[in-house]
């Protein structure tokens, strides 16, 4: 009887993307620290950590897109956007202070945002039409910006290009609002209303209607959680890898979906968590920060990145099938 019960409570942790992460992560530790002992490294830990803070800002601002059945292409390019105007900001002033500049970058995010939301809710033009517009017009309005140029490392002010690698309690700033980001954000999925409005408009809109949620308002919310973020990484981005080029954050928009589709989240909206989400963006970082150890080219990397997300969307849509299924088998029983 002890038997079934823990293999119940196997199959039971087993079904939950989460644990399943986890599970695979472990596996895919075991032969990289045999091949190389340093993989494990505090040091090396940190580096993926903190390689992977801007991209889990992100992400998590893609979830809730995707969480109410839609999609932000647009991502990268406000990342772009908002990163090259605050290096400008800081390149014109370094005594800007840096929380500032975040919060310009924030500022400049949440109106992008706002003007996709309001395209897709009031316009009522598809989330991926709406950002595939808007991904070539914000890249577009970077390279206007800067003029084609480039904000490099010697126009920068120390006190911004340190803040994201000065630390508190051995855990840079980077980590400790990343951290903040997540804390804030499984709060609002978990507890507050506009948060269950969003799983209720990407499940069934429908239903969602006939209780008295606003679809409209939501639409425009999520994408201001998103255009958010995305200002708040590009500022971040900025100052880590101090410099502000035009073509930063290309093709980051994938690598955001990636995340979410590892973690769990469904492509047609109505179900995910924040923590699957983390834990997907802690699997990319550990894949793309692992196939160098083993040797294989940057064309290699690509493929093998691209085949994660394959599996990971076929995952999903077979887990979508038996939940169907057995919904269906339940209802005729």
């Amino acid at each position: 009887m002890p038997d079934l019960t823990f293999s119940s409570f196997v199959k039971k942790a087993l079904a939950r993307r989460e644990a399943t992460l986890i599970l695979l992560l472990v596996v895919l530790l075991v032969p990289i620290s045999i091949r190389s002992p340093q993989f494990l490294s505090a040091k090396n830990i940190s580096t993926i950590l903190n390689d992977m803070a801007i991209l889990a800002i992100v992400a998590i601002g893609e979830f809730y897109v995707i969480l109410s059945n839609g999609i932000d292409l647009s991502v990268g390019s406000i990342i772009a956007f908002t990163g090259m105007a605050t290096g400008m900001i800081n390149q014109a002033d370094h005594g800007f202070p840096p929380i500032l500049l975040l919060c310009v970058g924030m500022g400049i995010g949440l109106l992008m945002g706002l003007f996709n939301g309001v395209l897709v809710a009031y316009g009522k033009i598809p989330p991926i039409i709406t950002t595939l517009g808007t991904v070539n017009i914000y890249r577009g309005m970077t390279f206007l910006l800067s003029g084609g140029t480039w904000v490099t490392a010697d126009e920068m002010g120390t006190a911004y290009v340190g803040f994201p690698r000065h630390t508190f309690l051995g855990i840079s700033n980077l980590l400790w609002i990343a951290f903040l980001v997540i804390a804030v954000f499984y709060y609002f999925s978990r507890f507050s209303r506009t948060g269950r409005e969003v799983y209720a408009i990407g499940g069934n809109p429908t239903a969602a209607k006939f209780v008295g949620v606003n679809e409209s308002r939501i639409r425009v919310v999520v994408f201001l959680i998103s255009g958010m973020l995305c200002g708040l990484a590009g500022a971040l981005w900025t100052a880590r890898y101090a410099s502000a080029v035009n073509e930063m954050a290309t093709g980051f928009e994938m690598q955001a979906v990636a995340a979410c589709v590892l973690g769990g989240v469904n492509f047609s909206g109505g179900s995910g968590g924040i923590i699957g989400v983390v834990l997907g963006t802690l699997f990319l970082g550990v894949v793309t920060n692992a196939l160098p150890v083993v040797y294989l080219s940057v064309f290699w990397q690509t493929f093998v990145q691209g085949l994660i997300i394959l599996i990971a969307l076929t995952l999903n849509t077979v887990s979508d099938q038996r939940k169907m299924k057995k919904l269906l088998a339940q209802r005729r029983g």
